[in-house]
């Protein structure tokens, strides 16, 4: 497929192969953009936030809500395009194309309802006779910078809420999966955005990322990723406004009274969907002592029931990882625990980047495998006494991005929501779940702004202050 710059496809004679994580067959090509792409893309994403800004937002509802009805009509496609670049089962793919189509659905109808506020002005000592009221308006040129596991709702999480709030938009998709974003392009174009007010420029993030993340033409940076390079993206961004959606270790608190079969359940759902690469996936189980043994003789062959192999296949429930570094990196952490006294439940292999489902038991909360980010098909499960030293132990990290607990008791819900230091709490669920059109983001390493179209919609505009004397 092509780059879509300054309102044209265009081509480069340099080529990246976008490759199937699970046999490495090629997908198709992209172009391998230069500065000098980046540099017309914002160039053209100037003149095309001139004509989102002046467009009435009716308009942009009605051109948000015809691509969301396009996106209904070749959902098999998208669902499919998503399978075969990122590697996650195809009923996962079809699921992400029909929340992508949903966020931009609920991203149309937040284009009719940005408004300000009155205020009155006498409320001040100085104030007698004046009257104020404030407007919102669009930052101008957004940029996003969007990960591979979730490359068509998380491009649209970004997209929708920039166009219905009257920006431009230059994306950036990850270098492994941008097929998605380039079919969101097309569809977008036929639905009726200006040629100009989208971008989409295809490349390695550490030739182009530096470029659009410091270029001060661009107002407004939305990235999801790792938290290092949501770091350096900020180190270099300068005075614009940021949203980072960064990573996370999710922790999973299970109380004596919860049922088992449940908390398996959700652990095997919440954990191991996409072979793990969820920044929100449950990754540090705690289980209360009393507990310990029974959970894990549960959990044990709910996991092991979780077949793996080609995506595409109906029987398989967990495809591979995106690539075979990823996977070799996730054993090492799984090998370094059980040398350093952990035990291996199951799991534990790998053949490529097809990696078993791994349950690792006993864990130190100081191993790596509990304290990073593993973003794998493995989960870390280990001991505590109360609910007291379990908060303790799930705010025990620099991440708060999601945390769950598993119990009947409502004091102990309760105290966990209110103490445990995280942008999204579930309770008698696992971490990893998350409603298009609510708040999402995370607290402290794990990223500051929200996501969810009406949360990013005001991320994405600005506030002016009107006095009349």
């Amino acid at each position: 497929m092509k780059m879509y710059i300054g309102g044209e496809w265009v081509d480069r004679e340099t080529k990246i192969e976008v490759l199937n994580p699970f046999d490495q067959s090629v997908v198709d090509t992209i172009p391998s953009a230069t500065a000098s792409d980046v540099e017309a893309a914002i160039t053209s994403a100037e003149r095309g936030a001139v004509v989102m800004a002046n467009m009435p937002a009716y308009e942009r509802y009605k051109i948000l809500h015809r691509a969301a009805e396009l996106m209904t009509d070749r959902i098999d496609d998208l669902g499919r395009t998503i399978t075969l670049e990122e590697g996650k089962v195809l009923a996962e793919g079809l699921g992400e194309a029909a929340r992508a189509q949903e966020t931009i659905e609920l991203a149309a109808e937040e284009a009719k309802r940005l408004t300000g506020e009155t205020l009155d002005l006498s409320g001040a000592s100085n104030g007698a006779g004046k009257f104020g009221f404030t407007l919102r308006v669009p930052c101008g040129v957004v940029a996003a910078i969007t990960p591979f596991n979730f490359p068509l709702n998380l491009v649209c999480h970004k997209v929708g809420p920039a166009l219905a709030a009257g920006n431009s938009i230059v994306i950036k998709p990850a270098t492994d999966t941008p097929l998605s974003s380039l079919k969101l392009v097309e569809i977008l174009l036929e639905a009726g955005v200006p040629p100009e007010a989208i971008q989409c420029v295809t490349g390695s993030g550490g030739v182009i990322g530096d470029a659009i993340s410091s270029d001060s033409r661009v107002r407004k940076i939305s990235f999801t990723g790792s938290r290092d390079i949501g770091e350096h993206i900020c180190q270099k961004a300068g005075l614009k406004k940021v949203t980072m959606e960064l990573g996370s270790n999710a922790p999973l608190i299970v109380m004596a009274d919860a049922d088992l079969e449940k908390v398996a359940a959700a652990t095997a759902t919440t954990g191991f969907a996409n072979a793990g690469q969820v920044c929100i996936s449950a990754q540090r189980i705690m289980v209360n002592d009393a507990i310990y043994n029974d959970f894990l003789e549960v959990l044990k062959p709910t996991v092991e029931a979780i077949t793996t192999g080609n995506p595409l296949d109906s029987e398989t429930k967990m495809g591979p990882m995106i690539r075979d570094s990823d996977a070799e990196r996730v054993n090492a952490w799984i090998t370094d625990a059980v040398s350093g006294g952990a035990n291996l439940i199951t799991g534990g292999t790998r053949e490529g980047t097809l990696h078993a489902p791994t349950i690792v038991a006993d864990v130190d909360p100081a191993m790596r495998i509990s304290c990073d980010e593993i973003f794998g098909p493995a989960v870390a499960v280990s001991r505590f006494d109360d609910i007291d030293s379990a908060i303790a132990q799930a705010n025990d990290t620099n991440y708060g991005l999601s945390a769950a607990i598993f119990t009947e008791n409502i004091n102990w819900a309760v105290q966990y929501a209110q103490q445990v230091k995280s942008g999204n709490i579930h309770i008698n669920w696992g971490t990893q779940w998350r409603a298009d059109l609510m708040p999402y983001g995370g607290l402290k390493d794990s990223g500051m702004g929200k996501e969810g179209p009406k949360y990013a919609v005001e991320e994405m505009t600005e506030t002016k202050m009107v006095v009349i004397h």
